[in-house]
């Protein structure tokens, strides 16, 4: 069920574990995380094992907006150059968080499995695994016979396809609240219902976070704040262009059949989740509700728009309603529009979710009996170019931005964390951070857009 703008502890309407906050305001911390998606709470657990104090501050639910939201896929399949190296070390680091912490974000190498009867798609899948190679990136090519053995389940022949064994999926219900357990074990402090809503500035440099709940004194800020990032930085005075998809997905549940725990078939792919449950959801396709920062970042999108147009519709008052891509100015010691919109939890578009189950059931025919669990939607926070951005802000000393991405947050959450976490601590980068750098979006909106 959506929730409406308001509500003071809303619960979101996808399956989530829920987490207790820590039991109080810290008076100041080495570091101060906005935002508890992923990208946050991984951020703030590898700094907390490199011994500073980190606090959390969650306007919300840890993982309630897009960390819950997504697929689920771990991969390094049809990566964008620049985003392989960290989806390479976020699958190694997946599997040692689990070790480490001992808690479980449900991940597993089960492999990634894509069919397609195109063969433009499977020459572009060839050329993608060339590359690969190159980067010691394991990617199997199928043969019409190999794909319709793999795909047997679908109940049809295939041209061909790709198998990825070392790719897997994580569950969304889990992952991000359990990092952020592991996180408090480690001493670090998680908020949630505590919008933060500014920084303070001594000398032109951080000196603390403003929340609803009182003031934390830092020297370091990471933004890690999703689709209300830009919106955010615009408090600042900094210009971040970013454009906010609404997506829909479908939860079926459980079917006797064995199934592919992941797949990809030519209009729509299907996860299975630990539980049993299948979501479902078409790859790009989502609604692009009108919001004054859409207009203002129009001109930035052009590129992308042009080359997805097949699969982003015109949207409607969403956008508007939720507030996330305000261009308003709030004030410190009034409620922002984060507080009055605790949980983005935008309504499914209906004709999405028709078209994503009926081709779901046609890729899958086992899913037919399956009913409907829930559906639900969610905002992706995209960039001009489909890569986020991940670096210092040098108009604003202390503050380190990471967002912007572009619905691949999920699966290289751990690598984007211990990267953020090396910048913040000076330690040598755990791949080079040079392609995310945030200063790239003051150059020309037709730069590279992502190809895969």
């Amino acid at each position: 069920m959506t929730v409406a703008p308001g509500m003071s502890q809303p619960l979101p309407s996808q399956p989530l574990r829920l987490v207790e906050s820590s039991p109080g305001l810290p008076a100041r911390a080495d570091v101060v995380v906005i935002g508890g998606g992923i990208i946050g709470v991984f951020t703030a657990y590898y700094l907390a094992r490199r011994g500073l104090s980190v606090a959390v501050v969650e306007k919300g639910r840890i993982g309630a907006e897009q960390s819950s939201r997504n697929w689920g896929w771990c991969r390094q399949q049809n990566r964008d150059a620049r985003e392989l190296p960290m989806a390479t070390r976020s699958l190694q680091l997946w599997e040692r968080f689990s070790a480490d912490s001992g808690e479980d974000t449900g991940f597993d190498r089960h492999g990634l499995l894509y069919l397609s009867d195109d063969e433009a798609q499977i020459a572009q899948w060839a050329r993608w695994r060339e590359f690969a190679i190159t980067t010691g990136v394991t990617t199997h090519m199928l043969s019409s016979r190999e794909a319709t053995e793999r795909g047997r389940a679908t109940g049809r022949a295939w041209k061909g396809g790709v198998f990825s064994p070392s790719d897997g999926t994580a569950d969304p219900a889990k992952a991000a609240p359990a990092v952020a357990a592991a996180l408090m074990k480690l001493g670090g402090t998680v908020l949630q219902h505590c919008a933060a809503r500014g920084i303070e500035l001594e000398g032109g440099h951080v000196c603390g976070v403003v929340t609803e709940a009182g003031t934390i004194k830092t020297r370091t800020v990471v933004l890690a704040g999703g689709a209300w990032a830009s919106s955010f930085c615009h408090q600042l005075g900094v210009r971040f262009p970013v454009a906010t998809v609404r997506q829909s997905i479908v939860r079926l549940a459980p079917v006797p059949q064995a199934l592919p725990h992941a797949l990809a078939g030519p209009n729509v792919a299907v996860t299975r989740r630990p539980d049993g449950h299948y979501v479902l959801a078409i790859s790009g396709r989502g609604r692009l509700d009108p919001t004054a920062q859409l207009v203002r970042f129009a001109p930035h999108f052009v590129p992308m728009f042009a080359k997805r147009w097949r699969n982003v519709f015109p949207g409607g008052l969403e956008g508007i309603r939720w507030g996330h891509e305000t261009r308003a100015r709030w004030k410190l010691d009034t409620p922002t529009p984060m507080e009055r919109a605790r949980i983005l939890d935008p309504k499914p578009d209906p004709a999405g979710v028709r078209e994503t189950h009926r081709r779901a059931v046609h890729l899958l025919p086992a899913l037919r009996e399956a009913r409907i669990a829930n559906t639900w939607a969610g905002y992706i926070d995209s960039t001009p170019d489909g890569v986020p951005g991940i670096g210092a802000v040098p108009e604003v000393p202390g503050l380190i931005l990471a967002a912007g991405f572009s619905g691949h947050g999920f699966g290289i959450g751990p690598g984007a964390g211990h990267l953020i976490a090396d910048l913040v601590t000076g330690d040598k980068p755990i791949f080079d951070p040079a392609a995310f750098n945030p200063g790239r979006f003051k150059q020309s909106s037709w730069g590279k857009v992502a190809e895969f």
